[in-house]
Protein backbone atom coordinates (compact mmCIF):
# COMPACT_ATOMS: atom_id res chain seq x y z
CA UNK A 1 0.00 0.00 0.00
CA UNK A 2 1.09 3.23 -0.64
CA UNK A 3 2.30 5.20 2.32
CA UNK A 4 0.17 8.24 2.96
CA UNK A 5 1.73 11.93 2.29
CA UNK A 6 1.60 15.25 3.67
CA UNK A 7 2.40 17.64 0.97
CA UNK A 8 3.34 21.13 3.23
CA UNK A 9 4.43 24.61 2.87
CA UNK A 10 3.36 25.32 -0.39
CA UNK A 11 0.58 27.87 -1.44
CA UNK A 12 -2.12 25.50 -2.39
CA UNK A 13 -4.94 26.98 -5.00
CA UNK A 14 -8.54 25.45 -3.60
CA UNK A 15 -11.51 26.21 -5.09
CA UNK A 16 -12.35 29.28 -2.38
CA UNK A 17 -8.64 30.66 -2.74
CA UNK A 18 -5.19 30.52 -2.35
CA UNK A 19 -4.02 29.29 1.01
CA UNK A 20 -0.21 30.28 2.06
CA UNK A 21 1.62 27.85 3.96
CA UNK A 22 -1.09 25.07 3.45
CA UNK A 23 -1.16 21.27 2.84
CA UNK A 24 -2.23 18.82 0.97
CA UNK A 25 -2.90 15.40 2.22
CA UNK A 26 -3.06 12.31 -0.51
CA UNK A 27 -3.45 8.49 0.82
CA UNK A 28 -3.83 6.30 -1.41
CA UNK A 29 -5.10 7.50 -4.56
CA UNK A 30 -7.06 10.14 -2.90
CA UNK A 31 -6.85 13.66 -1.46
CA UNK A 32 -7.92 13.07 2.16
CA UNK A 33 -8.97 15.03 4.84
CA UNK A 34 -6.94 14.23 7.82
CA UNK A 35 -3.64 12.36 7.84
CA UNK A 36 -3.09 8.53 9.29
CA UNK A 37 0.11 9.01 12.18
CA UNK A 38 2.07 6.70 8.94
CA UNK A 39 1.95 9.97 7.09
CA UNK A 40 5.26 10.94 4.93
CA UNK A 41 5.70 14.57 5.14
CA UNK A 42 6.77 16.50 1.93
CA UNK A 43 8.29 19.79 2.36
CA UNK A 44 7.21 21.81 -0.41
CA UNK A 45 7.75 25.56 0.97
CA UNK A 46 8.24 28.06 -1.25
CA UNK A 47 6.17 26.32 -4.36
CA UNK A 48 2.94 26.13 -5.23
CA UNK A 49 0.21 23.36 -5.69
CA UNK A 50 -2.62 23.36 -8.07
CA UNK A 51 -5.22 20.89 -9.11
CA UNK A 52 -3.57 18.63 -12.24
CA UNK A 53 -4.38 20.05 -16.05
CA UNK A 54 -7.62 18.83 -17.44
CA UNK A 55 -7.11 19.17 -21.54
CA UNK A 56 -10.06 18.57 -23.89
CA UNK A 57 -8.46 18.85 -27.15
CA UNK A 58 -5.16 17.36 -27.81
CA UNK A 59 -4.29 15.47 -31.11
CA UNK A 60 -0.91 13.78 -29.86
CA UNK A 61 2.74 14.50 -28.47
CA UNK A 62 6.10 12.98 -28.02
CA UNK A 63 5.94 11.77 -31.55
CA UNK A 64 2.52 9.99 -31.57
CA UNK A 65 -0.33 10.72 -33.21
CA UNK A 66 -3.97 10.08 -31.14
CA UNK A 67 -5.70 10.03 -34.44
CA UNK A 68 -3.50 7.41 -36.43
CA UNK A 69 -0.85 6.21 -33.98
CA UNK A 70 -0.90 3.04 -32.70
CA UNK A 71 -2.10 1.67 -28.63
CA UNK A 72 1.29 2.41 -27.58
CA UNK A 73 1.55 5.17 -29.50
CA UNK A 74 -1.23 6.72 -27.95
CA UNK A 75 -0.20 5.92 -24.63
CA UNK A 76 3.08 7.79 -25.59
CA UNK A 77 1.37 10.71 -26.42
CA UNK A 78 -0.73 10.58 -22.95
CA UNK A 79 2.40 9.81 -20.99
CA UNK A 80 4.08 12.75 -22.93
CA UNK A 81 1.37 15.10 -21.39
CA UNK A 82 1.03 13.86 -18.01
CA UNK A 83 4.71 14.85 -17.25
CA UNK A 84 3.59 18.54 -18.31
CA UNK A 85 1.04 18.37 -15.85
CA UNK A 86 -1.96 17.07 -17.71
CA UNK A 87 -3.60 14.31 -15.32
CA UNK A 88 -6.73 14.55 -17.52
CA UNK A 89 -6.83 14.51 -21.24
CA UNK A 90 -9.09 14.09 -23.97
CA UNK A 91 -7.88 12.68 -27.57
CA UNK A 92 -9.09 14.64 -30.59
CA UNK A 93 -9.26 13.12 -33.97
CA UNK A 94 -8.79 15.38 -37.06
CA UNK A 95 -11.10 14.80 -39.81
CA UNK A 96 -11.13 11.42 -41.93
CA UNK A 97 -13.19 9.12 -43.96
CA UNK A 98 -16.06 7.69 -41.56
CA UNK A 99 -15.10 4.15 -41.44
CA UNK A 100 -11.63 4.91 -39.98
CA UNK A 101 -13.19 7.78 -37.51
CA UNK A 102 -15.51 4.97 -36.61
CA UNK A 103 -12.73 2.22 -36.06
CA UNK A 104 -10.42 4.96 -34.42
CA UNK A 105 -13.35 5.46 -31.65
CA UNK A 106 -13.51 1.97 -30.54
CA UNK A 107 -9.97 1.52 -30.20
CA UNK A 108 -9.96 4.79 -28.09
CA UNK A 109 -12.67 3.80 -26.03
CA UNK A 110 -11.55 0.80 -24.84
CA UNK A 111 -8.93 3.38 -23.36
CA UNK A 112 -11.64 5.45 -21.70
CA UNK A 113 -13.04 2.41 -20.10
CA UNK A 114 -9.26 1.81 -18.76
CA UNK A 115 -9.23 5.28 -17.41
CA UNK A 116 -6.47 6.36 -19.43
CA UNK A 117 -8.39 8.94 -20.98
CA UNK A 118 -11.72 10.92 -20.06
CA UNK A 119 -13.36 10.38 -23.46
CA UNK A 120 -13.10 11.73 -27.33
CA UNK A 121 -13.24 14.66 -29.43
CA UNK A 122 -14.32 14.58 -32.80
CA UNK A 123 -12.96 17.98 -34.86
CA UNK A 124 -13.93 16.85 -37.99
CA UNK A 125 -15.48 15.93 -40.74
CA UNK A 126 -18.19 18.34 -40.25
CA UNK A 127 -16.74 21.44 -40.84
CA UNK A 128 -16.61 24.26 -43.16
CA UNK A 129 -13.86 23.85 -46.24
CA UNK A 130 -14.06 27.64 -46.30
CA UNK A 131 -12.27 27.83 -42.68
CA UNK A 132 -10.74 24.15 -42.58
CA UNK A 133 -7.42 24.83 -41.36
CA UNK A 134 -5.42 22.29 -41.43
CA UNK A 135 -7.92 19.47 -42.57
CA UNK A 136 -8.08 17.41 -45.46
CA UNK A 137 -10.83 19.52 -47.77
CA UNK A 138 -11.77 16.32 -49.69
CA UNK A 139 -12.82 14.26 -46.81
CA UNK A 140 -15.24 17.24 -45.24
CA UNK A 141 -19.03 16.63 -45.34
CA UNK A 142 -21.78 18.15 -43.76
CA UNK A 143 -23.00 17.18 -40.67
CA UNK A 144 -25.96 15.08 -41.52
CA UNK A 145 -27.27 13.53 -37.87
CA UNK A 146 -27.06 10.35 -39.24
CA UNK A 147 -23.58 9.86 -39.54
CA UNK A 148 -23.19 11.96 -36.39
CA UNK A 149 -25.00 9.54 -34.55
CA UNK A 150 -22.40 6.80 -36.18
CA UNK A 151 -19.37 8.50 -34.21
CA UNK A 152 -21.21 8.77 -30.81
CA UNK A 153 -22.23 5.35 -31.08
CA UNK A 154 -18.77 4.19 -32.31
CA UNK A 155 -17.28 5.69 -29.18
CA UNK A 156 -19.80 3.43 -26.88
CA UNK A 157 -20.54 6.23 -24.69
CA UNK A 158 -17.11 7.87 -24.25
CA UNK A 159 -17.82 10.38 -26.80
CA UNK A 160 -17.51 13.78 -25.25
CA UNK A 161 -17.83 16.36 -27.92
CA UNK A 162 -18.03 17.39 -31.25
CA UNK A 163 -16.82 20.03 -32.93
CA UNK A 164 -19.16 21.22 -35.69
CA UNK A 165 -19.84 24.18 -38.41
CA UNK A 166 -23.24 24.54 -37.36
CA UNK A 167 -24.30 27.05 -40.33
CA UNK A 168 -24.05 23.48 -42.91
CA UNK A 169 -27.15 21.39 -43.81
CA UNK A 170 -27.70 19.48 -40.71
CA UNK A 171 -25.79 21.64 -38.18
CA UNK A 172 -28.50 22.38 -36.05
CA UNK A 173 -30.36 19.02 -36.22
CA UNK A 174 -27.05 17.56 -35.04
CA UNK A 175 -26.62 20.05 -32.19
CA UNK A 176 -29.88 19.00 -30.74
CA UNK A 177 -28.76 15.18 -31.34
CA UNK A 178 -25.58 15.82 -29.45
CA UNK A 179 -27.11 17.60 -26.42
CA UNK A 180 -30.08 14.98 -26.41
CA UNK A 181 -26.97 12.24 -26.00
CA UNK A 182 -25.04 14.18 -23.30
CA UNK A 183 -22.28 14.88 -25.54
CA UNK A 184 -20.51 18.70 -25.84
CA UNK A 185 -21.68 20.03 -29.63
CA UNK A 186 -18.58 22.68 -29.94
CA UNK A 187 -18.88 25.20 -32.81
CA UNK A 188 -15.38 25.83 -34.78
CA UNK A 189 -14.06 25.49 -38.01
CA UNK A 190 -16.90 28.00 -38.83
CA UNK A 191 -18.03 30.13 -41.46
CA UNK A 192 -21.24 31.00 -39.80
CA UNK A 193 -22.90 34.48 -39.23
CA UNK A 194 -23.90 36.15 -35.90
CA UNK A 195 -27.65 35.06 -36.58
CA UNK A 196 -27.01 31.40 -37.48
CA UNK A 197 -24.54 31.00 -33.98
CA UNK A 198 -27.00 32.24 -31.62
CA UNK A 199 -29.50 29.89 -33.26
CA UNK A 200 -26.70 26.61 -32.50
CA UNK A 201 -26.32 28.06 -28.76
CA UNK A 202 -29.99 28.12 -28.96
CA UNK A 203 -30.34 24.25 -30.45
CA UNK A 204 -27.83 23.76 -27.84
CA UNK A 205 -24.06 24.09 -28.76
CA UNK A 206 -21.96 25.13 -25.30
CA UNK A 207 -18.34 25.42 -26.58
CA UNK A 208 -16.25 27.65 -29.13
CA UNK A 209 -14.04 25.37 -30.36
CA UNK A 210 -10.16 27.85 -30.22
CA UNK A 211 -11.94 30.97 -30.49
CA UNK A 212 -10.69 33.48 -33.02
CA UNK A 213 -8.93 30.43 -34.73
CA UNK A 214 -10.90 28.85 -38.18
CA UNK A 215 -13.77 31.24 -38.16
CA UNK A 216 -14.15 34.78 -39.64
CA UNK A 217 -12.69 37.75 -37.97
CA UNK A 218 -14.91 40.54 -35.55
CA UNK A 219 -16.44 43.33 -38.00
CA UNK A 220 -18.22 45.78 -36.83
CA UNK A 221 -21.12 45.39 -39.42
CA UNK A 222 -21.32 41.94 -39.73
CA UNK A 223 -20.03 40.70 -36.57
CA UNK A 224 -20.24 37.17 -36.86
CA UNK A 225 -19.36 34.00 -34.45
CA UNK A 226 -17.04 35.88 -32.55
CA UNK A 227 -19.33 38.51 -30.98
CA UNK A 228 -22.20 35.58 -30.28
CA UNK A 229 -19.85 33.44 -28.78
CA UNK A 230 -18.22 36.16 -26.75
CA UNK A 231 -21.50 37.46 -25.22
CA UNK A 232 -23.45 34.39 -24.56
CA UNK A 233 -22.91 32.80 -21.29
CA UNK A 234 -24.13 29.27 -22.33
CA UNK A 235 -20.66 29.56 -24.24
CA UNK A 236 -17.11 28.18 -22.74
CA UNK A 237 -14.73 29.33 -24.93
CA UNK A 238 -11.30 27.59 -25.84
CA UNK A 239 -8.12 29.61 -26.00
CA UNK A 240 -4.84 28.24 -27.00
CA UNK A 241 -2.23 30.44 -25.04
CA UNK A 242 0.81 29.81 -27.02
CA UNK A 243 1.64 33.08 -28.44
CA UNK A 244 1.31 31.65 -32.09
CA UNK A 245 -2.54 31.18 -31.94
CA UNK A 246 -3.75 34.31 -30.07
CA UNK A 247 -2.54 38.29 -29.94
CA UNK A 248 -2.91 38.72 -25.79
CA UNK A 249 -5.15 41.32 -26.32
CA UNK A 250 -7.63 38.56 -27.99
CA UNK A 251 -6.90 36.51 -24.26
CA UNK A 252 -7.67 39.58 -22.75
CA UNK A 253 -10.66 40.02 -25.01
CA UNK A 254 -12.17 37.24 -24.03
CA UNK A 255 -11.38 36.66 -20.08
CA UNK A 256 -13.03 40.38 -20.12
CA UNK A 257 -16.19 39.36 -21.71
CA UNK A 258 -16.53 36.07 -20.31
CA UNK A 259 -14.70 36.06 -17.00
CA UNK A 260 -12.80 33.27 -15.61
CA UNK A 261 -15.23 30.34 -15.20
CA UNK A 262 -16.27 29.98 -18.92
CA UNK A 263 -12.44 29.93 -20.58
CA UNK A 264 -11.37 26.92 -20.69
CA UNK A 265 -7.17 26.61 -22.17
CA UNK A 266 -5.81 24.02 -24.84
CA UNK A 267 -3.26 22.80 -26.32
CA UNK A 268 -4.59 21.20 -29.44
CA UNK A 269 -1.43 20.31 -29.72
CA UNK A 270 -0.14 17.83 -32.74
CA UNK A 271 2.44 15.03 -32.74
CA UNK A 272 5.82 17.36 -31.83
CA UNK A 273 4.63 18.36 -28.46
CA UNK A 274 7.39 17.46 -26.27
CA UNK A 275 9.21 16.27 -29.05
CA UNK A 276 10.84 19.15 -31.26
CA UNK A 277 10.97 20.49 -34.82
CA UNK A 278 10.64 18.27 -37.96
CA UNK A 279 8.05 16.90 -40.26
CA UNK A 280 4.59 15.17 -39.20
CA UNK A 281 1.34 13.75 -40.39
CA UNK A 282 -1.57 15.44 -38.69
CA UNK A 283 -4.18 12.89 -40.66
CA UNK A 284 -3.11 12.67 -44.14
CA UNK A 285 -1.95 16.17 -44.13
CA UNK A 286 2.00 16.60 -43.87
CA UNK A 287 3.47 19.51 -41.49
CA UNK A 288 6.16 20.93 -40.55
CA UNK A 289 7.17 22.15 -36.79
CA UNK A 290 9.93 24.69 -36.76
CA UNK A 291 10.63 26.92 -33.79
CA UNK A 292 7.88 25.02 -32.39
CA UNK A 293 5.34 26.48 -34.66
CA UNK A 294 3.62 23.98 -36.98
CA UNK A 295 2.52 24.78 -40.01
CA UNK A 296 0.83 22.53 -42.73
CA UNK A 297 3.61 21.72 -45.98
CA UNK A 298 1.13 22.87 -48.63
CA UNK A 299 -0.29 25.76 -48.25
CA UNK A 300 1.43 26.97 -44.80
CA UNK A 301 -1.90 27.20 -42.54
CA UNK A 302 -1.49 26.93 -39.04
CA UNK A 303 -1.28 22.79 -37.62
CA UNK A 304 -2.52 22.64 -34.22
CA UNK A 305 0.28 23.45 -31.87
CA UNK A 306 3.26 22.25 -29.87
CA UNK A 307 2.02 23.86 -26.28
CA UNK A 308 2.07 21.76 -22.94
CA UNK A 309 -0.10 22.85 -20.15
CA UNK A 310 2.67 23.90 -17.84
CA UNK A 311 3.92 26.19 -20.70
CA UNK A 312 -0.03 27.65 -20.72
CA UNK A 313 -0.19 28.02 -17.40
CA UNK A 314 2.91 30.12 -17.04
CA UNK A 315 2.63 32.43 -20.01
CA UNK A 316 -1.04 32.88 -18.62
CA UNK A 317 0.33 34.33 -15.30
CA UNK A 318 3.89 35.78 -16.22
CA UNK A 319 2.95 37.01 -19.33
CA UNK A 320 -0.44 37.65 -19.91
CA UNK A 321 -0.73 38.89 -15.94
CA UNK A 322 -3.49 36.64 -15.27
CA UNK A 323 -4.59 35.63 -11.51
CA UNK A 324 -3.10 32.07 -10.55
CA UNK A 325 -6.90 31.45 -9.40
CA UNK A 326 -8.45 32.01 -12.36
CA UNK A 327 -5.62 30.20 -14.36
CA UNK A 328 -6.31 27.61 -12.36
CA UNK A 329 -9.95 27.64 -13.33
CA UNK A 330 -9.27 27.90 -16.94
CA UNK A 331 -6.95 25.02 -17.24
CA UNK A 332 -8.47 22.43 -14.59
CA UNK A 333 -11.90 23.33 -12.61
CA UNK A 334 -13.72 24.57 -16.06
CA UNK A 335 -12.95 21.54 -19.16
CA UNK A 336 -13.19 19.42 -15.64
CA UNK A 337 -17.05 20.63 -15.30
CA UNK A 338 -17.35 20.60 -19.44
CA UNK A 339 -16.78 16.91 -19.55
CA UNK A 340 -18.66 15.83 -16.84
CA UNK A 341 -15.77 14.75 -14.49
CA UNK A 342 -15.49 17.48 -11.99
CA UNK A 343 -17.14 15.13 -9.30
CA UNK A 344 -13.23 13.11 -9.50
CA UNK A 345 -10.78 15.82 -10.85
CA UNK A 346 -10.21 19.63 -12.01
CA UNK A 347 -9.44 20.91 -8.20
CA UNK A 348 -7.80 20.20 -4.73
CA UNK A 349 -10.59 18.66 -2.53
CA UNK A 350 -11.26 15.55 0.10
CA UNK A 351 -12.28 12.23 -1.79
CA UNK A 352 -10.97 13.52 -5.48
CA UNK A 353 -8.33 11.47 -7.41
CA UNK A 354 -5.44 12.71 -6.24
CA UNK A 355 -3.63 14.69 -8.96
CA UNK A 356 -1.28 17.68 -8.57
CA UNK A 357 0.95 20.16 -10.29
CA UNK A 358 4.14 21.57 -8.28
CA UNK A 359 5.39 24.82 -9.42
CA UNK A 360 8.12 26.74 -8.21
CA UNK A 361 8.52 30.59 -7.98
CA UNK A 362 8.53 31.31 -11.43
CA UNK A 363 5.57 28.78 -12.35
CA UNK A 364 8.20 26.27 -13.65
CA UNK A 365 6.92 22.56 -13.03
CA UNK A 366 8.75 20.86 -10.59
CA UNK A 367 6.50 18.04 -9.70
CA UNK A 368 3.34 15.91 -11.14
CA UNK A 369 1.31 13.45 -9.14
CA UNK A 370 -1.71 11.21 -10.60
CA UNK A 371 -3.63 9.13 -8.61
CA UNK A 372 -1.99 9.61 -5.62
CA UNK A 373 1.74 8.54 -7.71
CA UNK A 374 4.24 10.77 -8.28
CA UNK A 375 5.00 10.94 -12.31
CA UNK A 376 7.35 13.68 -11.24
CA UNK A 377 8.51 13.85 -7.40
CA UNK A 378 9.56 17.48 -6.99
Amino acid sequence: MATAKVLAGARVVLPTGTVTDGRVIVDGTRIAGAAPDSAETVDLTGHWVVPGFVDMHNHGGGGASFTSGTVDDILKGIHTHRLHGTTTIVPSFVTGEMDFLTQRAGLLSELAEQGEIAGIHFEGPFISPCRKGAHDETLLRDPDPADVRKLIDAARGRAKMVTLATELPGGIDSVRLLAEHGVIAAIGHTDATYEQTVEAIDAGATVATHLFNAMPGLGHRAPGPIAALLEDERITVELINDGTHLHPAALELAFHHKGAGLVAFITDAMDAAGFGDGRYMLGPMEVEVKDSVARLVEGGSIAGSTLTLDRAFKRAVTVDQLPVEDVVRAISANPARLLGVYDTVGSLEPGKDADLVVLDEEFELKGVMRKGEWLIRP
